[in-house]
């Protein structure tokens, strides 16, 4: 079930939430405070209707975020955040792959190449392995998710003996 918590998810499962949520919400907030890092970047990138997309993607990185902070849709929300990270992915490591990004190329060696698309990677490899995790194990116990899974299981029981 994509909407409900999952019993699998430990505790911890907090520390991964806030790794991932407040990456995404500051990153999503860069991407309306700083031109070269949302509007100016998705035109670099080719990527179609740039402004719309920028901020589209910006706001689905500050909702996504809180609501991962939150703990709350938490499996609902990694869907988007996990194809955004692919996406991501294959539209600034494959022109690095080839040396013919647009965008500036990592200071140091390695610059191109398979090297330095693995240095690249890393946050956005991160990122993706992380919401995969809580798509599949859920938000976990310190969450709204499971308060809310709690209520509605209470609720559930109160009805049964009322019958």
């Amino acid at each position: 079930m994509v909407a409900g918590p999952a019993n699998v998810a430990p505790t911890a499962t907090l520390l991964l939430r806030i790794m991932a949520g407040s990456v995404f919400l500051w990153e999503g907030i860069l991407k309306f405070v700083f031109v070269n890092q949302g509007v100016g970047r998705f035109t670099k990138l080719g990527m179609p209707l740039p402004v719309l997309t920028a901020h589209f993607v910006g706001g689905l990185e500050i909702v996504g975020g809180v609501l991962l902070l939150l703990g709350l849709a938490t499996r609902l929300v990694a869907i988007p955040f996990m194809i955004e990270m692919i996406v991501a992915i294959l539209s600034t490591k494959i022109s690095l792959f080839l040396g013919t990004s647009p965008l500036p190329l990592p200071p140091a060696p390695p610059t191109i190449g398979i090297w330095a698309v693995l240095h690249e990677v890393r946050s956005e490899w991160a990122q993706l392995l992380v919401c995969a995790f809580l798509f599949r194990a859920g938000a976990g116990p310190i969450s709204v998710d499971a308060l809310l899974a709690r209520d509605q299981r209470s609720f559930f029981s109160e009805a049964e003996l009322m019958q």
